[in-house]
């Protein structure tokens, strides 16, 4: 490595350091919640007629601030930032916001609102919460296959029983299959569609019923534990990748202050104390499981 590319390397982590503290963070996020205010307020006329420019000007002036900061990102990370999900997603976000308002690409300055969502890469909670949705995908995949084959199997059996006597219910495939989409989502299932089939087939109810149960509160349930699973899963990620950090700047301390000391002793001192911190959390565990 040459001695330009050393010489660069403190700056640009003091720069990404600046960037990142939680004061300038801060202020990033105030300024997006002031920009969604702005940009909601500009979808009325009215108060475009009274208070446009300055709307206007306000919104140019944080976009500018947002552009000053991916700029300054860019500098401290380099290319790498794109590298990052949320690193791209900022960028792609506020160069959507300098697509010009007039020609073919005008239509893509409705999607400057998508600004707003900066706000997950910022909260901590929020970006868990969405990482944890992302990582779910995979088992909800499951779910929703057998979702789909309970779904086909109950709407072959509903068109061959109703599909007669409602034919705009249950008539053909695809209408028993929106039809028991609409029973799943319980939106007018019972007097809207049931209770009508009830009157012409009383036993009707057993079909609906246990439909229903299965589509709707198994399905639910199961797609709840796989999203819970995925947090619980993400936020231990979290905590290890923390407690390493953490450990990592022990061990550098540990050995600033005791320069003569060997780094097999810092080592030990280290490992002490992470069994530790295990007897601790596998008693907790204990006192967890005997409650």
């Amino acid at each position: 490595m040459t001695d330009s590319v050393q010489n660069q390397q403190p700056w640009r982590q003091r720069l990404a350091n600046w960037i990142e503290r939680p004061r300038a963070q801060f202020t990033i996020m105030i300024l997006i919640l002031i920009n969604a205010v702005v940009l909601g307020l500009e979808t009325s006329s009215e108060i475009m007629q009274q208070w446009g420019t300055l709307l206007m000007t306000l919104d140019t002036l944080i976009l500018g601030v947002f552009v000053i900061e991916i700029s300054l990102r860019f500098i401290a990370h380099g290319w790498r930032l794109l590298k990052d999900p949320w690193g791209l997603f900022d960028t792609i976000v506020i160069a959507i916001a300098l697509v010009p308002a007039s020609g073919p690409l005008a239509v893509l300055r409705a999607l400057r609102v998508l600004r707003v969502l900066r706000l997950i890469a910022l909260v901590p909670s929020m970006k868990i919460v969405v990482q944890s949705l992302l990582a779910s995908l995979p088992g909800m995949g499951s779910i929703v296959a057998l979702l789909g084959l309970v779904f086909y199997v109950a709407a072959v059996i509903a068109t061959q029983l109703f599909g007669q006597a409602f034919p705009e219910w249950f008539g053909t495939l695809g209408a028993s299959l929106f039809s028991l989409f609409q029973i799943m989502t319980l939106e007018s299932w019972s007097m809207g569609i049931v209770r009508p089939v009830m009157e012409v087939y009383p036993l009707a109810w057993l079909y609906f019923v246990p439909f229903i149960l299965i589509a709707t509160f198994m399905m639910l349930n199961l797609f709840i534990a796989v999203i819970v699973d995925a947090i619980q899963n993400q936020r231990e990620r979290v905590a290890a990748s923390k407690a390493g950090t953490e450990g990592q700047h022990s061990l550098e301390d540990a050995a600033k202050s005791h320069p003569h000391t060997s780094l097999s002793g810092v080592n030990q001192e280290l490992l002490l104390l992470e069994v530790r911190e295990l007897r601790k959390e596998l008693a907790s565990l204990r006192s967890t499981m005997a409650k």
